[in-house]
């Protein structure tokens, strides 16, 4: 599952992430992969942080997170050369199902004082890991999810 999370604050992301690494050490939720996006008042663009070091990621998954922040928010992420390699991959990747709605919604939440998690997961103990974030301030703002699966997380969460 791919589940992207808006938070009000610059570091709402990176505490919840770390609630999410502590529910991996329990075996309540298995982390693919995942990255933040935080914007701090006063900072000319968002900074992102791809966190191999909590997840096992392959080049594969690097690239993909790194293409999709470059589409997502026009930025060099990680240098000219890496962000034009990104860029040149974007024309690729969008025929995998990154279209221009899903950029466009991410870009246009993800504003000044506030941040994004981006999580892919599985095998989440929905009503464990519900609990572990029932006092954290967030948005569900994308999944890959079914409608009534995703109705089902909203609810869970609280946000129905």
């Amino acid at each position: 599952t791919v589940t992207v999370l808006k938070f009000p604050t610059a570091e709402g992301a990176a505490d919840v992430l770390q609630r999410v690494h502590d529910l991996q050490k329990q075996h309540l939720i298995v982390v693919h992969d995942a990255a933040t996006v935080s914007w701090p008042v006063g900072k000319k663009s968002p900074k992102t942080r791809q966190l191999v070091d909590l997840v096992s990621a392959g080049a594969v998954g690097g690239m993909f997170w790194g293409m999709l922040f470059g589409l997502i928010f026009l930025t060099p992420l990680f240098g000219m050369a890496v962000g034009a390699a990104f860029g040149a991959l974007g024309g690729a990747f969008r025929d995998y199902g990154i279209d221009d709605e899903f950029i466009q919604r991410i870009r246009s939440q993800v504003t000044e004082g506030t941040s994004a998690l981006f999580l892919m997961t599985s095998d989440a103990v929905v009503d464990r890991v519900a609990d572990a974030m029932k006092d954290a301030e967030f948005e569900i703002i994308a999944t890959n999810l079914s409608k009534e699966q995703e109705q089902k997380l909203r609810e869970a969460f609280g946000q129905d």
